[in-house]
């Protein structure tokens, strides 16, 4: 099992989900987080407003999955976050190792308690 954490561009999260759900990922969990990575200093637009340097609106998307998942759902999150251009800011993947997880509602552990 792994945990995946990436971190994208809010107004790309749509195409993420969309994504996702084309490789059978549903389950995620989203928050709007504020970081800054190498684009520090540059000038964003989000929702019409300029944000120079400091700390920029993101969204991060937290997904837990088997191991055959692993890899689709890397694929679809860089298919969907992408802006093509090649510039900074489009984000990163995280994957960590699972070591365990519990559905609250029937005590199911493990692979069959992610989805």
């Amino acid at each position: 099992m792994k945990y995946i954490v990436a971190i994208i561009q809010p107004h790309k999260l749509e195409e993420v989900k969309q994504a996702l759900e084309a490789v059978d990922v549903n389950l995620m969990t989203v928050t709007n987080v504020l970081g800054q990575g190498r684009q520090k200093g540059y000038t964003e637009i989000y929702r019409g407003a300029k944000e120079v340097g400091g700390l920029l609106r993101k969204v991060r998307l937290d997904i837990a999955v088997n191991e055959e998942f692993v890899e689709p759902t890397i694929a679809a999150i860089n298919k969907g976050a992408r802006s093509g251009d090649g510039a900074v800011g489009d984000g990163k993947i995280f994957v960590l190792d699972l070591a365990d997880c519990v559905r609250i509602s029937s005590g199911e552990r493990g692979g069959t308690a992610i989805g």
